[in-house]
């Protein structure tokens, strides 16, 4: 959607950003006490994500792999937030909810819609398209790097997110207080400035 935006209009609202300290891991009522590995095979963090991950290309969800949470986490749950959308929040990529308690992985493309969700499997919750499953990073054009950020918590219970297919919001509501350990892992993505076209001479918007 925002990647058929002209560049020139990315680049106006290149200032308009979320920012990476309104993403859920910073919000005092989620901060963990202990550290959960968490890493992709297919990109290392603070890194470029490859464009079969994006709307530029075959748009499926990257693998992700994690190590073993701390004892007594009941549950994992991850989410993932764009923290340069330009909007108010960060824009929500993906959501997984009761993963099992332990060392494991998602594989590529494994984060899509399942309804209700399946017993050992994890429930995949909404983006902000309100649509279950993977949302593509799609940045618009001139509006420079975006930040990508990949949380993984591991809670203390199995805390009832009040139906299926949660959202951010009840997700972030149902982990207050909860969280044992999160994992983190960052990966970026931007769209190159495209050249004007016009009459020679021309001056594109600024």
């Amino acid at each position: 959607m925002l990647e058929h935006l002209p560049a020139w209009l990315g680049k106006a609202m290149s200032g308009w950003r979320a920012g990476v300290e309104s993403v859920a891991l910073v919000r005092p009522e989620l901060a963990p006490p202990a550290s959960l590995a968490l890493s992709s095979p297919a990109f290392a963090d603070q890194a470029r994500l490859p464009e079969r991950f994006t709307a530029d290309g075959a748009g499926v969800s990257p693998p992700l792999v994690w190590g073993d949470p701390p004892e007594g986490t009941a549950l994992l749950a991850l989410l993932v937030e764009d923290a340069d959308a330009p909007t108010p929040q960060p824009l929500v990529h993906a959501i997984v909810w009761n993963l099992p308690p332990r060392a494991g992985d998602l594989a590529e493309g494994a984060i899509v819609a399942d309804g209700a969700g399946s017993p050992g499997q994890g429930d995949v919750g909404r983006n902000s398209y309100l649509g279950e499953g993977w949302l593509p990073p799609d940045p618009p054009r001139g509006h420079g790097e975006h930040r990508y950020v990949f949380q993984l918590f591991a809670l203390d219970s199995a805390v009832d997110i009040g139906g299926q297919s949660p959202g951010r919001s009840a997700m972030i509501e149902a982990m207050a207080g909860h969280v044992l350990a999160a994992g983190v892992l960052t990966g970026t993505y931007s769209r190159e400035e495209e050249a004007p076209v016009g009459p020679v001479g021309a001056v594109a918007p600024a």
